[in-house]
This record gives structure tokens, C-alpha cells and sequence, in this order.
């Protein structure tokens, strides 16, 4: 992959070691080094790169350092669940690929968190790889799993993520399941009484009171033939650090696909200031604004109108994400962003079932949940996402200085694809697909 700043006058070439991720402009001129010893800014015939100031790159074989960003428990817990969260989404969307998708994929891995304690050794297995838990310290995870819901439940970060296992009818639960899944991620199971109007009701009712009344309606009605279902419900409400002005939101034109244009209401900022690149293999450009509460949002534009993404979503994991955060560079730019209010009802069963994990619909082993055979039949999820003008400081125009000074036109008047992230965590928030505003 390389990123550039389209529109820089400071064509970039350099290699950036990790991910297979290449860095982005950043003011000094870099070249290529071609194997025949000549220099052109073309795209490489071979993956040797370096600036002409700076010495050879050093091969020595060996083990690459591990990013200090990965080190700490919590960061490294935070890319395995999101590791997932991604391959959720890549599925999610393989199976609706001309449909919007919404997903707060951090909801349902903290479920199968929470039912993986009940496990025994064999369904363990199962979901830790899911996880990516088969890459971290096991011994250490539900209490650091506590830590990272404690940390994104901070109210500056305006989002409210909730799960919760619904089992059925007056099944007969182990105490000691119970009181680990309380301790660890601070909900207790749910059995069925049998009395569908009232299960119904308190059901509703509990979403709707975690999720600060935002979150409505969870069940219209209690699926049938439960034996364990899996609860996820989130819902965000994004502050700009800097906010649009109302007066600049207009009808505006947006391509669903080469033929047809629609109407939507657009967020609109001259003289934005973000973080930006051009990713020259996936051809798509790459803009991240800042959100309250150290949150972020990264949106990947395609070059041309399509409503494939694809080749984006096969790129995403937390590395990749980590990576292209570092390497985008402050600009300033002419940006228009749709409104936002998108509501997302899925049931994620078929979807889980096609990522490893069809085990635990089948004969799964809950032993630690109950003596009675159980599984999971149903997974389901529903977010909600706003994303309007509100920010957390009055409109403003800074100046940029330096070389990137230039303008950078930015509009997302296309289908698109966004990821949001907790910055200091690396934590996978929400993802969507965006192929119409209208029925977001």
C-alpha cells in the first residue's frame, strides 16, 4: 500500500515496516530506488525504498520489534476484540453487498467474552480463537476485559454498549457462572419465565435503560425456540471537537452509483482541519476527524462511484488501522460529510456461524453455565448512530502553516466506508458501510 497526499507538492515513496503499510507524505521529498540504479516516482518494481539522505536499510533477519502501542494488556486485548470485530463486519457485509451496514461489533464480542466463561475447554477453544484470545495472556483476560468496559464507558466518549445473555425458559444456571459474569463484565444472565408479554417488557425495558433511553424497542417480539441468545445493543452519539455550523448544512448531491444521484443533507466545513491520505492500491482517500473523549472517526472515500468495497474491507484489521493513523498528516481541507441518524437491526446468527464458530450452535459444551445441554440459537444486534453538526468547540478557522499548506477537497457525496475507534485503546467502536444517507 502507499499513501500520499493527493495534491502535495512533495510526491512521497517509503517504506514503513509492520502491517505491510506504507507511509504517508510528510514534507520531505523521498524517491525510489529503483534495482537498475535509476530514480523515477513510479510505483515500485521491487520493495526496496529509502530517502536519498539515509543510510541503506538494514535486513537483518529476525523478529519484528513489537509496536510499544501493542504492549500494554488492555491495547493488546482491545486489537484481538477488534481483530473480530472486523472479521464480523467483513462477513456481515459479504452477505448484504448492496445494503448499508452498521455494526457495534464491540458489543457482541464482549458476549461471547462473557459466555466463553462458561465454557468448557473444548468450546473454549472455539471462541478464544474467534477472539484472537489464542495470541494473549488467558489468564489475565476477563479481568482486563473489566478495564477496557471501564474505559470505554467513560461518558466523554458518547457511547453506551451493552450486552446480555438471554437463556431459556427456567433453566436451572450454575451460581458459579453467574457470579463470574457479574464480576467480570457486570451483568447478570436473563431467564425466560415463560410469560412472553412480560419477558418482552423487562427485556426492552433493561436495553432501553443502559443505553440512556437510546436504544428503543429492542424486541418487537420474543423469538421463538431460544435456548441462548446473545444480546448487543449500542448506541453513539458523536461530538466533533470542532463543530459544523448549521448554516452550511444543505441538500446537496450524493452518487449512489454512476447513474443515479440523490438528495441529502450535508454537513458542510471550508476550511476543516483532519488527518488525510491517498492510499494508492486500495484507490481510495483516507480522512480522520477527531471526535470528544479521544474518540475517531476514519473514513475510507473510493476514487471512482462504486458500491464495492471490497478490496477496503479486506484490508482492515487493528494493525492496518494503527498504521494508516500514524502515517496520515494534518491538513486542511474543503470537506462535506452527510448527516447521519442510522438504526441497524441484524440477527448475527448465520453470520457467526459462517466465522468459525457454527460449533456453538450445534452441540457446544456450556458445562460451566449448566448441567442441561444447551446452545446458542440466535445472536441479535441492534445499534444506533448519530453523527450531526454538534461539536465540542465553536466553529473556527485555524491557519495551517508549513508545507501542507494547499487545499485538499474532501466530500463524501459517494458510497463510503467509516471506522470508529477509541484512540488511546485502538478499540473498534462502530463500522458501517454507507451506500445511501437516505435509508441510513
Amino acid at each position: 500500500m502507499i499513501l500520499a497526499l493527493l495534491g502535495s507538492p512533495f510526491p512521497a515513496w517509503a517504506k514503513l515496516h509492520g502491517a505491510g503499510v506504507s507511509s504517508v507524505a510528510t514534507g520531505q521529498c523521498l524517491v525510489k530506488k529503483d534495482c537498475s540504479g535509476g530514480q523515477e516516482p513510479e510505483a515500485p518494481p521491487c520493495d526496496i525504498w529509502s530517502s536519498p539522505q539515509d543510510p541503506e536499510p538494514d535486513n537483518t533477519e529476525g523478529a519484528e520489534e513489537e509496536d510499544p502501542f501493542f504492549k500494554s494488556p488492555l491495547n493488546k486485548l482491545a486489537a484481538a476484540v477488534s481483530n473480530f470485530g472486523y472479521d464480523l463486519y467483513r462477513q456481515q457485509s459479504s452477505q448484504a453487498p448492496s445494503a448499508n451496514v452498521l455494526l457495534s461489533p464491540f458489543s457482541i464480542a464482549t458476549a461471547l467474552s462473557g459466555i466463553s466463561l462458561g465454557a468448557g475447554e473444548r468450546t473454549e477453544g472455539i471462541i478464544s480463537r474467534a477472539l484472537f484470545y489464542d495470541m494473549l495472556d488467558k489468564a489475565g483476560i476477563h479481568s482486563t476485559y473489566k478495564e477496557l468496559l471501564t474505559t470505554m464507558a467513560a461518558p466523554s466518549k458518547g457511547l453506551k454498549s451493552v450486552f446480555r445473555l438471554i437463556m431459556e425458559r427456567r433453566l436451572k444456571m450454575k451460581i458459579g457462572f453467574v457470579n463470574e459474569l457479574d464480576k467480570a463484565y457486570g451483568v447478570r444472565p436473563r431467564v425466560l419465565s415463560g410469560n412472553a408479554r412480560a419477558d418482552l417488557q423487562e427485556i426492552n425495558n433493561w436495553v432501553q435503560q443502559r443505553t440512556g433511553g437510546k436504544v428503543t424497542r429492542f424486541f418487537g417480539e420474543i423469538p421463538a425456540g431460544i435456548s441462548i441468545l446473545l444480546l448487543g445493543a449500542a448506541y453513539f452519539k458523536g461530538q466533533w471537537v470542532t463543530r459544523f455550523d448549521t448554516r452550511l448544512t444543505k441538500l446537496q448531491d450524493f452518487h449512489l452509483d454512476e447513474g443515479r444521484t440523490v438528495k441529502v443533507p450535508m454537513m458542510s466545513d471550508p476550511k476543516a482541519i483532519l488527518k488525510y491520505g491517498f492510499d494508492s492500491e486500495l484507490n481510495c482517500k483516507i480522512a480522520q476527524l477527531p471526535l470528544a473523549g479521544s474518540v475517531s472517526i476514519m473514513f475510507f472515500l473510493p476514487q471512482s462511484v462504486t458500491q464495492n468495497m471490497t478490496l477496503i474491507e479486506e484490508s482492515l484489521t487493528s494493525e492496518f488501522i494503527h498504521d494508516i493513523d500514524r502515517q496520515l498528516k494534518t491538513v486542511q481541507a474543503v470537506l462535506s460529510i452527510p448527516q447521519l441518524k442510522m438504526t441497524s437491526e441484524t440477527n448475527l446468527a448465520s453470520t457467526l456461524q459462517e466465522m468459525r464458530l457454527q460449533a456453538l450452535f450445534s452441540t457446544p459444551d456450556f458445562s460451566k453455565i449448566t448441567v442441561k445441554p444447551v446452545k446458542l440459537t440466535h445472536a441479535q444486534h441492534k445499534v444506533v448512530l448519530e453523527l450531526r453538526e454538534d461539536g465540542a468547540r465553536p466553529v473556527s478557522a485555524p491557519e495551517m502553516t508549513g508545507p501542507l499548506n494547499f487545499a485538499i477537497d474532501y466530500h463524501l457525496d459517494r458510497p463510503f466506508l467509516f471506522v470508529l475507534r477509541d484512540n488511546d485503546t485502538g478499540t473498534l467502536l462502530f463500522i458501517g458501510k454507507i451506500l445511501d444517507p437516505r435509508s441510513a
